[in-house]
């Protein structure tokens, strides 16, 4: 399945484009103006103009090449609409509406199906927001930028089931500036599925994660199939994990959820990693967007608080992960920072570091880079307390002075001058998490990702 016309059309019709404040026709057409550079054709029975653009009656009256449709019509009458963009040679369609299986009308999706496979054509939907393309600025999301931001291009591609939650993620990714290949909400599978989405992914050069939110797969050998395959990892959030939650995905995207013991037996089997909340996925997206995959599981922990390095330590044991030990040399490096006055003598230099409550940066700065050279390690914790007057401002540029191979992980809990410092942070392409819980199960979801051979 050849899904570049639909990521990368050259022309666009809107179908079901509307003048009017309100309509999801109108929507879309908003979304798709503001940047998207390629031919925009609005389709209207009523207006002969649409947002400034020369509207057509129907699709079969466009001469030019359509390469992508969107659909926001009434569902009753969509698979007529279907049968035109087939008859105008139209390769690839969205169908936004909702309508369909989800709300009983499973004949409608089947008359859809049969013309699609007759016409040759890919879908995407119904029931769904479709696409966000950040490097070439596709854009079929009628929800308003002012009110859902899109995310800047990076490598990490979002597949939602769900519309509304696939939404509320992209903001969420765009205020933490966590970079995006690909957006795909879907909906109710009718022709394309996640599968089909995995195998394209796999092979597109702007992404390097996958992440989807699943309800419940379509054909679940399919999907673990394309998953093994696949040379991105994988993270999935997989709601419905309840009886009542498999039910409640049943009415939403017609869904069939199935039994959680066995979707999760698959995800282990194919390598997919599983995060079992939004927070969980966001903290793992994050770090992965952000820094370079380690080598191993050994963690280093530098800290300037002891009972933060205490609560890392065992957050890190719980999720398997392994804490560092340092080799021989490491040691004799930290005994010569020692000697040097560097670092005072009652710091506690074995796995957790604990470089005292009075560290300035200067401090930091040593201590880190002597466990980033320790070939046992593999990623570094950073526990930064703001809260002490000993750290100035210029540990954000000593940070970004040690990045390299291995990955650095912040932890800041604080409040209003520790968030300010953190943005500073993260600017410089570090992580900062609130806890060390959640640094924790950013670099557990980085040692599971390491692309499968």
């Amino acid at each position: 399945m050849n899904l570049e016309g639909m990521f990368f059309p050259e022309s666009v019709a809107v179908i079901g484009a509307s003048n009017r404040e309100g309509k999801v026709g109108n929507a879309i057409m908003k979304s798709l103006k503001r940047k998207y550079s390629g031919r925009i054709y609005p389709i209207n029975v009523k207006e002969d103009n649409v947002l400034g653009i020369d509207a057509f009656s129907s699709i079969i009256n466009i001469e030019d090449e359509i390469d992508l449709a969107i659909i926001a019509l009434p569902a009753k009458i969509v698979p007529k609409i279907v049968e035109e963009c087939g008859e105008a040679g139209v390769g690839n369609l969205i169908i936004v509406s909702a309508g369909f299986s989800e709300a009983g009308r499973g004949d409608l999706e089947e008359k859809i199906k049969e013309t699609v496979e007759d016409y040759d054509m890919n879908l995407i939907g119904p029931n769904c927001l479709g696409i966000y393309n950040p490097y070439n600025e596709l854009d079929t999301i009628f929800n308003p930028p002012k009110r859902q931001d899109r995310p800047e291009p990076g490598s990490v591609a979002f597949l939602s089931q769900s519309g509304a939650f696939g939404a509320a993620t992209l903001d969420w990714f765009s205020e933490a500036d966590i970079g995006l290949s690909k957006f795909v909400s879907y909906g109710n599978r009718v022709d394309i599925d996640e599968a089909d989405l995995i195998d394209h992914l796999s092979n597109d050069e702007k992404t390097e994660f996958i992440i989807y939110y699943i309800e419940g797969v379509k054909d679940g050998r399919r999907f673990f199939e394309a998953a093994r395959r696949s040379t991105k990892p994988i993270l999935a959030v997989k709601s419905g994990r309840t009886e009542e939650g498999s039910s409640a995905a049943t009415s939403h995207t017609a869904s069939l959820a199935g039994k959680d013991k066995v979707y999760e037996g698959a995800f282990k089997q194919s390598n997919v990693i599983r995060a079992y909340d939004l927070r969980e996925m966001f903290n793992i997206a994050k770090a992965f967007s952000f820094q370079p995959l380690p080598h191993g599981d050994n963690v280093a922990i530098v800290t300037n608080g002891g009972g933060a390095g205490v609560m890392a330590t065992d957050d890190l044991v719980d999720k398997g992960l392994n804490l560092a030990r340092f080799t021989k040399k490491t040691k004799e490096d930290f005994d010569h920072a020692v000697e040097e006055g560097i670092i005072p003598e009652h710091a506690t230099l074995d796995n957790p570091v604990d470089i005292i409550g009075d560290a300035p940066s200067d401090r930091y700065q040593k201590s880190i880079d002597i466990v980033l050279k320790d070939d046992n390690v593999d990623v570094v914790i950073v526990v930064l307390l703001f809260q002490s007057p000993a750290i100035e401002e210029d540990i954000i540029e000593k940070l970004d002075g040690l990045q390299g191979e291995k990955p650095i992980i912040a932890v800041a809990p604080g409040g209003r001058y520790t968030h300010k410092l953190t943005e500073k942070i993260e600017e410089k392409g570090i992580p900062v998490y609130q806890t060390p819980a959640e640094a924790v199960e950013a670099v557990w979801g980085l040692t599971r990702c390491c692309p499968k051979t």
